[in-house]
């Protein structure tokens, strides 16, 4: 009697063993998220001056007061709450700049969103002033449809809408509601 109980209590040990053994699972990542909102940043810098070099010349240099990063999430992004200036540079070392109130760049697409007060002035002083523009960084284009003042030349084009490569060789205006030719 007392071998069956003892064959009985160690069955029952063993069962409770090997199932527990076989329900555990590597949690790492859940772990890891403990603590850490999705809808928070996983990072904040601030006073930022970043210089983006290729080949020993530098390409852009973008500052910003703020950024947040939001790589933790699935679709990661990079948000300048308190907008950005950027200034880039071409292979003649002619620089343009852009200026936002408020940027944000979607790092799995390279789209940047810039909105606010935009202003992108050209080393051969086009000018473009639009309320959000968004400018694709893989092809190199820029696009909106928003309202949008384009001056080029002695032209302010006034149009819904902007359409261009980033060296402004084929800018369009769209939905053109006006062209007035400046004197200087």
């Amino acid at each position: 009697m007392k071998f069956i109980k003892k064959n009985i209590i160690l069955l029952m040990v063993t069962v409770f063993a090997v199932t527990m053994f076989f329900s555990c699972k590597n949690n790492l990542k859940e772990v890891q998220k403990i603590g850490i909102s999705e809808n928070e940043p996983i990072g904040v810098a601030e006073d930022i001056n970043l210089k983006y070099t290729d080949s020993g010349k530098i390409k852009a240099i973008l500052v910003s007061p703020k950024m947040l990063d939001y790589s933790n999430r699935v679709f990661s992004f990079s948000e300048f709450t308190d907008g950005i200036n950027l200034t880039l540079f071409d292979d003649e070392n002619q620089k343009s700049t852009v200026t936002a109130d408020y940027a944000i760049i979607y790092n799995n697409t390279d789209l940047m969103d810039l909105k606010g007060h935009v202003v992108l002035a050209t080393h051969t002083k086009d000018t473009l002033f639009a309320e959000q523009l968004f400018y694709d960084q893989k092809n190199e284009w820029l696009f909106t449809n928003k309202p949008v003042t384009f001056r080029t030349g002695f032209d302010l084009i006034n149009g819904n809408g902007f359409d261009s490569n980033s060296e402004f060789t084929n800018a369009e205006v769209l939905e053109i509601n006006g062209i007035i030719t400046v004197d200087e």
